[in-house]
C-alpha cells in the first residue's frame, strides 16, 4: 500500500531522521521532519573513560542504541584504543540497527533479542551464565532500569555508563504547533520511535493542546509496545503500532493503516 499525498511528521533526531523519511517517501508520503529529540554529548565522560581504561575487567558489553555505539567508539579512539580492545567481550545489542552499527566495526554480536525491547534482552540473559559476570552497559543519561536491575538480581555486577543525553529541541515547538493548527496542512500521521519522543512531544505541545481537539484525525504511530505504553501514560491514543519494532516495521504498519 502506498502513502501517496499523505503528510507524515517524522519526529526522530535530526541526524537520524533520514532512514525513516526515505522509506516513507518511497511509499509516496510527504515527509515533514520536526525532531522531538536532540542528541547531545554526555556532560561528562569521566566514568565512561575510566571503564574504557579497564575494559579487561569486563565480561559483557551491552549497547542499546546506535547513539551509544557512536559515543563508545569515539571515546575509544580518543584514548588510543581500538576494536581489538573489545574482542574479549561478549556483546549484546538491542535491535538490528544497533547490531549493524557494532558489526561495522568488525565486532561480532553474541546476543540480540527477537523483540527489540529491554525486557527481551533480560529474557535472553536467562540462558547465559551471568552470575558473577561484570557487565558494562552503555546508554543514554535517562533510560529505564529494566536491564541493570534484572541482571543484578541474576547475580551480575553491572556498571551503567552515560554515553549521551537527549533533550527537547526548543526550535521544534513553533513548528509542531503550526503543523497541527493549520487545517490545510494537518498531517495524516505522527511517528513516535521511542518513549523520549512521546514525552518531548507532550512538552513541546503543552498539556492544554494535548487535551484539545488539535490531534483529531491525526494517526499517532508507535514503533513498539514500550513507546505505546508511554503514549497511553500521557493520555494519548495509539492508532498504529509496528508488529516488528524497527523503522521498516513502523513504515509498513503506517502503510497498512490507511
Amino acid at each position: 500500500m502506498d502513502l501517496h499525498g499523505k503528510r507524515i511528521i517524522v519526529s526522530r533526531a535530526k541526524e537520524q531522521a533520514g532512514s525513516l523519511s526515505s522509506l516513507l517517501e518511497e511509499k509516496g508520503a510527504e515527509v515533514l521532519e520536526i525532531p522531538f529529540i536532540e542528541i547531545r554529548p554526555a556532560q561528562s565522560y569521566e566514568a565512561l573513560d575510566k571503564a574504557i581504561e579497564n575494559l579487561l575487567a569486563y565480561d559483557w558489553l551491552i549497547l542499546t542504541s546506535v547513539n551509544g555505539v557512536t559515543a563508545l567508539f569515539s571515546r575509544l579512539e580518543k584514548q588510543g584504543k581500538s576494536e581489538a580492545d573489545l574482542l574479549h567481550l561478549k556483546i549484546a545489542a538491542i535491535g538490528p540497527a544497533t547490531r549493524k552499527a557494532i558489526e561495522k566495526h568488525g565486532l561480532p554480536v553474541d546476543l540480540m533479542p527477537e523483540e527489540y525491547v529491554a525486557e527481551s534482552v533480560v529474557e535472553e540473559f536467562q540462558d547465559q551464565q551471568i552470575r558473577g559476570e561484570r557487565v558494562l552497559l552503555v546508554r543514554a543519561k535517562v533510560a529505564r532500569d529494566v536491564i541493570p536491575n534484572a541482571l543484578r538480581e541474576m547475580g551480575a555486577r553491572v556498571h551503567v555508563m552515560e554515553a549521551y543525553e537527549t533533550v527537547v529541541p526548543e526550535s521544534s515547538r513553533t513548528a509542531i504547533i503550526e503543523a497541527l493548527s493549520d487545517p490545510n496542512k494537518k498531517p495524516f500521521a505522527i511517528t513516535f520511535t521511542s518513549s523520549s519522543t512521546v514525552k518531548n512531544f507532550v512538552e513541546l505541545l503543552g498539556e492544554d493542546r494535548i487535551q484539545s481537539s488539535i490531534l483529531d484525525g491525526v494517526k499517532l504511530c508507535s514503533i513498539g509496545p514500550v513507546t505505546s505504553n508511554t503514549l497511553k501514560q500521557n493520555k494519548l491514543r495509539v492508532d498504529v503500532e509496528a508488529k516488528e519494532y524497527t523503522i521498516p516495521g513502523l513504515v509498513e504498519a503506517i502503510a497498512k493503516s490507511k
